[in-house]
């Protein structure tokens, strides 16, 4: 079992579980690791707007260059561009310090291959072994062999060019709020939708080290709704902190989410005959009215395990190139290896530009069934999911349901929770349910 790489990279309370110690160790290994069946000798580099990332950058910097591997070093920029530039500057390796839509106190680092993708869990298990093993056996190299940093000062332009050529149509008569959760967005976001003509009103735009995700983003999108109304816009975008997911909010104020914009982006790819393999890709939290707006459609849905990284899975083995999450974290292979929020807005916008509708009008293509979401701090999440006590209140509550919703309790691959999500028709028995679950969750010791 991992020691140290979660779902999503190595995370943890910056300074206290993720210290710089561990950053340099993971430096270090990275380094070695990614490099050494590779021509190139370069790892690039960025990171999210938190305080602590001046000092795990710091770190890692350290620990790659003192295995002799070079940093082009981009500064503070959305996850998904590190993957992009990973490739376009053929780089052995990307790595990104950020922790998301976390609160600030947390941090992460997550490392790229040299193809653009997240790391296969063999290769995550090499690099925590080296770590683990005080990197015994990696070269210290002295003098012209050490590493060095080299500043990639036009990494928003090569990013922005390559973005507005993402789609064929242009954003003018479009007035969008855009909310950048004071995160890596805050710079490049706007830029891209006004270079595309599209009429910009930036919020949370104004990071300071301390408010990423605070109050805004895509996990607390309730000002963006309320900015959207007062401001007449078209329709707002909610990025999370380092900018690998988006949702959107119609012109009422109305909240657009991940399945949403995979059924409208999905039926224009089909009408264009571009969705591969007829196939869209979802986790087992996607609402069921995505998967009744699919068959209506007569599009394919398959189903992983929450997490983009298994979405990924499944697009490559399956062949489809489109898929993704209810939170917006959503995947086009045909524009980048991972979820990019920004690539993913502007497919988004490109519909509602092409379709000549409105967003509530393109979102109304599937009807949501209510579904509730309750996440519960526990002190050990395997205690929970292994408890007997919690699989037979899960059965009797099924069973109460009677075959007309769902129930998914699972574990935060990120946090110290388990999540309930609780789907049917009658909110008020799924409010119960809910309560019920969470409840007993509180009480297993």
């Amino acid at each position: 079992m991992a020691v140290l790489f979660g779902t999503d990279g190595v995370r943890g309370v910056a300074n206290r579980d993720l210290s710089p110690e561990l950053a340099y160790k993971l430096g270090r290994a990275g380094a070695h690791i990614l490099t050494r069946e590779s021509s190139n000798n370069w790892v690039v580099l960025g990171r999210d707007t938190r305080i602590s990332g001046d000092m795990l950058e710091a770190a890692l910097i350290a620990g790659i260059c003192s295995a002799g591997v070079n940093v082009f070093k981009v500064g503070i920029m959305p996850t998904p561009v590190i993957a992009y530039l990973t490739r376009k500057l053929t780089a052995a390796a990307g790595v990104v310090i950020s922790a998301s839509h976390n609160p600030v106190e947390d941090n992460g680092i997550k490392f790229f291959s040299a193809s653009g993708y997240k790391l296969s869990d063999q290769i995550e298990a090499e690099i925590e072994a080296l770590v683990l093993d005080e990197c015994a056996g990696v070269s210290s190299p002295t003098g012209g062999e050490v590493g060095r940093v080299y500043m990639v000062r036009d990494a928003p332009d090569r990013y922005a060019k390559y973005a507005c050529s993402s789609i064929n149509t242009d954003l003018k008569g479009l007035k969008i709020v855009v909310d950048c959760a004071n995160g890596a967005a805050s710079a490049v976001a706007p830029r891209i939708y006004r270079e595309l003509g599209a009429e910009v009103i930036p919020v949370f735009s104004n990071p300071d080290g301390l408010n990423i995700n605070r109050g805004c983003g895509s996990t607390n999108p309730e000002a963006l709704m309320e900015a959207v109304v007062s401001s007449g816009a078209d329709l707002g975008l909610a990025h999370d902190g380092d900018a690998d997911r988006v949702l959107a909010v119609d012109s009422a104020g109305r909240l657009v989410d991940g399945d949403q914009i995979m059924v409208i982006c999905a039926r224009n790819l089909k009408k264009k005959d571009l969705l591969a393999k007829n196939t869209v890709v979802v986790t087992v939290m996607s609402n069921l009215g995505l998967h009744l707006a699919m068959r209506e459609s007569d599009i394919n849905v398959v189903e992983t395990k929450v997490g983009d990284r298994y979405v990924l899975e499944e697009l490559l083995r399956t062949g489809a190139r489109f898929g993704g999450e209810q939170s917006g974290h959503i995947i086009f292979l045909d524009h980048n290896t991972t979820g990019d929020g920004i690539l993913t807005a502007l497919q988004l916008l490109s519909v509602v530009k092409e379709e000549g509708l409105p967003l509530d009008q393109l979102a109304a293509q599937m009807e949501r069934f209510p579904q509730l979401l309750e996440n519960v701090r526990v002190q050990d999440k395997n205690l929970v999911m292994s408890s007997p006590v919690l699989a037979s209140a899960i059965k009797e509550e099924e069973k109460a349901m009677g075959g007309s919703g769902r129930i998914l309790v699972r574990p935060s691959g990120t946090e110290p929770l388990v999540r309930v999500m609780v789907e049917g028709r009658n909110l008020d028995q799924l409010k119960e349910i809910a309560r019920r679950l969470a409840n007993t969750i509180s009480e297993i010791k």
